[in-house]
């Protein structure tokens, strides 16, 4: 089944369920300051294991406390439905 990259105003409808996330070069993106690196780094093992699962793995930047994420599907060549399914499951990982 191929998949296809959302339109403008599919993103911008998804992008209500998901307002942490911005829309920055046609990828999701979403920016995090932790505690300390051991807290940054907890929270990468389990998105590792997440993105493992759903066969979907993100662009992670991390310098010790910050954690910049960002989706995008290069399959589609833009955001598809796995970007938000992918950035809602982070966001379950957090209080």
């Amino acid at each position: 089944m191929a998949i296809t990259a959302l339109n403008e105003m599919q993103i911008a409808e998804a992008l209500n369920a998901c307002p942490q996330w911005q829309l920055s070069d046609n990828q999701l993106c979403r920016q995090l300051v932790f505690r300390d690196f051991s807290e940054a780094f907890g929270f990468l093992s389990q998105i590792a294991l997440i993105a493992e699962r759903m066969n979907h793995h993100p662009e992670i930047r991390n310098c010790y406390r910050e954690v910049e994420l960002r989706l995008s599907t290069h399959d589609a060549n833009g955001i598809s439905e796995r970007d938000f399914a992918l950035a809602a499951a982070i966001d379950a990982l957090l209080p």
